[in-house]
């Protein structure tokens, strides 16, 4: 397994963000797994360690495609986007998952979204992707282009296969597989849990 992998799955479970158990996700499908990246805002060293491998990558896309901007979608993406986005010195746009009728009206707010803006979106987790079309749809009804995805950690459901299927171009930190294959083998987690999310990803 890479270096890069390694470091993300110790700091997702340095951080606990990672938890086994049964649990109900979006799609009201049950788990025997659950991420929860919003517990890295209680370990700065881990939430660092994950920012900087996001810009290390995103680095790596902006040799051969301009991006302009990162957004996310609220809550979970939009708590860790603005650090990447700091680190490689890029606008931050956050897009609400509903409309607001006060205030700082609409779904998009942070940075403006200018017509031909190329945005990179930026998420915690790519399970099916139905979250990810929906959180760009409001960039694109502005005019700005969205091709790169990019997530933490990919569940294997295939969303990524999907919303390659629809043009855009999806990468990951890491893999589930990956990351449960390394906690198992440095003993963070039991054989047991590790072989209770390979048999879930094998069976969708």
């Amino acid at each position: 397994m890479s270096i890069k992998v390694n470091r993300i799955a110790d700091s997702l479970f340095n951080a606990d963000c990672l938890r086994f158990g049964t649990f109900k996700i979006k799609s009201g499908a049950l788990s025997p797994y659950y991420i929860d990246l919003t517990r890295l805002l209680s370990s700065p060293t881990d939430l660092s360690t994950i920012a900087k491998a996001a810009a290390d990558l995103i680095q790596q896309i902006m040799k051969n495609e301009k991006i302009d901007k990162i957004a996310s979608i609220a809550l979970k993406g939009a708590l860790i986007a603005p650090s990447i986005a700091t680190l490689l010195n890029l606008p931050c746009i956050i897009i609400r998952k509903s409309e607001k009728n006060y205030g700082a009206k609409g779904r998009v707010v942070g940075a403006p979204v200018v017509k031909n803006d190329h945005v990179l979106f930026f998420d915690d987790v790519v399970s099916e992707g139905l979250s990810k079309v929906e959180g760009i749809k409001p960039l694109k009804n502005q005019g700005a282009y969205v091709k790169h995805l990019l997530v933490v950690v990919d569940r294997e459901q295939g969303g990524k296969e999907k919303l390659e299927q629809n043009g855009y171009v999806v990468h990951s930190l890491a893999k589930i597989s990956e990351i449960v294959k390394v906690l198992a083998d440095s003993n963070k987690i039991s054989d047991n849990q590790a072989h209770a999310v390979l048999d879930y990803i094998h069976k969708i």
